[in-house]
């Protein structure tokens, strides 16, 4: 095959540099250092802050300060969990800013998009796991039976696995690169729409097991790091859709188990 030599030396220096151009590693700094702060957090016992029931029960703080404070924190959980699924759309969207005259500020324009929408979700869950301790607070039944509300999200979050809007979610965020040439503008504005566009659909995907880690595992390592995996192999390895079945069955047996012996689920999963 013939190729045209190279004569101009701008154009030499250029692809000298690009192919010297030092790997990307910042995506993956910012997950290992919220992992590390979730590791320290549980080592020095200081998980209270992403605790919803601490934060709204035990903490006696104004309602709006325990929101605020959980989604500051929550933060730290979207990156140690989220961020590692989305890790080919990161990359992808880090090389073509670089072609941008604000690369940096596309780059955060983008991860503040995905951020935004799971911020949404974690204030759609403090709210409703408000409005479950009023009703708990409000019906003596719920509170003599509470294992219903674990056993309820986990049947949730298995049903979810199985339907429409899960296939439809999960195809987009299996096949970045299609989704990324099709959504993909240049200017910081598009690169915030590009982000939203994209964590929404991360969260038509893997809302409900996040639900699952809300409800049931917060301050868990074993548990984020389960659910990561689940949603790392889901979304990024070949074949991950074909999981979504076996992970949907899976936790509606969890549920029927927590309905049958809800004391010894309580003891055998890690952070409930």
């Amino acid at each position: 095959m013939h190729t045209r030599p190279i004569t101009d030396p701008k154009e030499a220096k250029g692809r000298t540099q690009q192919s010297r151009r030092p790997p990307v590693l910042w995506p993956w700094l910012l997950v290992g250092g919220a992992w590390t702060t979730a590791l320290l957090a549980v080592l020095f016992h200081q998980t209270q802050l992403i605790d919803h029931h601490y934060l709204l029960v035990e903490s006696h703080l104004p309602w709006l300060v325990a929101l605020v404070l959980f989604l500051a924190v929550w933060q730290f959980m979207t990156v140690a969990m989220m961020v590692p699924s989305s890790m080919p759309m990161v990359y992808m969207m880090i090389y073509a800013s670089r072609k941008q005259r604000h690369t940096v500020a596309v780059q955060a324009a983008f991860l503040g998009g995905y951020a935004l929408v799971w911020t949404g979700f974690a204030c759609a869950a403090f709210l409703g796991d408000t409005q479950i301790h009023l009703l708990v607070d409000s019906w003596p039944w719920l509170v003599l039976h509470s294992w219903l509300i674990g056993a309820t999200t986990l049947a949730v979050a298995g049903v979810f696995q199985f339907t429409p809007l899960k296939e439809r979610c999960l195809k987009e965020c299996h096949s970045p690169f299609g989704f990324f040439v099709r959504y993909y503008r240049q200017g910081v504005g598009a690169a915030w729409r590009l982000g939203v566009r994209h964590g929404a659909f991360c969260l038509g995907c893997c809302w409900a097991l996040m639900l699952v880690m809300f409800g049931l595992g917060v301050g868990s390592l074993v548990s984020m790091a389960l659910l990561t995996g689940v949603m790392v192999m889901e979304k990024t390895f070949a074949g991950g859709q074909r999981l979504s079945p076996f992970i949907g069955v899976a936790l509606l047996l969890l549920a029927v188990l927590w309905l049958m012996h809800p004391a010894w689920l309580l003891e055998v999963l890690p952070g409930a």
